[in-house]
């Protein structure tokens, strides 16, 4: 079994935990608030800001020995930079305040997704952000344009309300194919377990930031 198989099997579990939290699954139906998707898009660019500093400090702190790693490191960069711009000029296309979102304070469980992985990366093993990055992709091809879609027909949305989710719902499919490439080329056991590892934890933490979004459905699953 290839690595990249491995990891997809270590993290069902976790994966399908986040598929069950009420914000998304009734999101994936279109049956989520305006005011639910402007919060959501509000943490979603609270986290995607970092995504380059992440990338740039796991690029820094790799060993002489990983340094064949930058290259997949600059390739991402490159392909993520400004997409939290894309998601405030969503946010106003949506009817909502893209100043007030991008000067919020995120939710706690927002920011403990970003320190978990600013903490791995300086305090344990850079490599093991491959993990967070196997987590968004991941669930991007899986929800993006279905949600978006779904969300936008219930809400009556334009669809420059969703460049965000439909252009991640595209690019991350070949995303995950040189994402796939990239660490079946990882034969170090260590930096296996390390990227197994956030992954698993990013599932959980994601799914923690979805849960913290208001979002009325919550009645009724809890009934």
């Amino acid at each position: 079994m290839s690595f990249y198989n491995t990891l997809v099997k270590e993290t069902e579990s976790a994966r399908n935990g986040l598929y069950t939290v009420p914000q998304l699954t009734d999101g994936m139906q279109g049956d989520i608030s305006r005011e639910t998707y402007i919060a959501y898009l509000t943490e979603a660019y609270h986290h995607v800001s970092h995504t380059v500093p992440f990338l740039m400090t796991m690029g820094s702190k790799l060993p002489q020995s990983k340094k064949w790693l930058h290259k997949a490191i600059i390739e991402y960069q490159e392909e993520e930079v400004g997409h939290e711009e894309w998601i405030l000029n969503d946010i106003e296309a949506a009817g909502g305040d893209k100043e007030a979102a991008r000067k919020a304070t995120p939710n706690l469980e927002t920011q403990v997704l970003i320190a978990y992985n600013y903490d791995y990366i300086t305090r344990k093993n850079p490599v093991g952000f491959l993990g967070m990055v196997f987590m968004l992709e991941s669930t991007s091809t899986q929800i993006a344009n279905k949600g978006a879609d779904a969300v936008k027909d219930k809400l009556g949305l334009p669809k420059k309300a969703f460049s965000y989710l439909y252009s991640h719902g595209e690019l991350d499919i070949s995303h995950m194919k040189f994402f796939e490439e990239t660490v079946n080329k990882i034969t170090d056991l260590e930096d296996q377990a390390a990227i197994i590892e956030v992954a698993q934890n990013t599932f959980r933490l994601f799914a923690n930031v979805l849960r913290a979004i208001p979002h009325k459905g919550e009645m009724k699953h809890a009934a």
